[in-house]
């Protein structure tokens, strides 16, 4: 199963001591067998996703010297090295910059474009509305609304979802929403 998906949760917890490297590579136990060490394969890729989440030169640090955007960015890492086909997202852009939130949008999209199926919870619909292809929006009282991101990410249904109203703007092809 592990190999098909990997799970993104929102809070990370690290019970034990350990270096970003060693985290990230626990990514990859999906892929050893019962008695196996990591190889140098396995190390590359782990590597290769610490640099995909602006994280290269981070491999020694310990886990609990990281900043929280630092700490969500090596979970990022960690589900990539896993190299699931489905990617389970609870709120991927938790404790991010502005910045890591897009690149980390843009990191999924690039995976989604090459046959991977994402799932990703977020809260921010600007970012929904821009990279989403489908959208589902939970109303909290057994009504729900699901579609086309375009059609669906809507200032009506977004005010009605939040329960605050909500502004549409938009400038070159790009849709943000504000509150009023």
């Amino acid at each position: 199963m592990a190999r098909v998906r990997g799970y993104l949760s929102q809070h990370q917890i690290d019970p034990f001591a350990s270096t970003v490297m060693e985290t990230v590579l626990v990514g990859r136990h999906p892929h050893l067998g019962r008695w196996d060490w990591e190889s140098d394969d396995d190390r590359r890729i782990a590597s290769s996703a610490l640099a995909e989440v602006d994280l290269d030169g981070f491999a020694e640090r310990e886990v609990q010297t990281l900043s929280g955007g630092e700490r969500q960015r090596l979970a990022v890492a960690q589900l990539l090295a896993q190299q699931p086909q489905l990617f389970l997202l609870d709120e991927p852009l938790t404790h991010l910059d502005l910045s890591h939130q897009v690149a980390v949008m843009e990191l999924f999209s690039r995976r989604a474009a090459t046959g991977a199926a994402i799932v990703a919870v977020l809260h921010d619909p600007g970012f929904a509305v821009r990279y989403c292809r489908q959208a589902l929006l939970l109303f909290g009282n057994d009504e729900y609304l699901a579609g086309p991101a375009a059609e669906v990410i809507t200032a009506g249904n977004l005010t009605r979802l939040y329960g605050h109203p909500l502004r549409e703007l938009g400038a070159d092809g790009q849709r943000w929403f504000v509150p009023c």
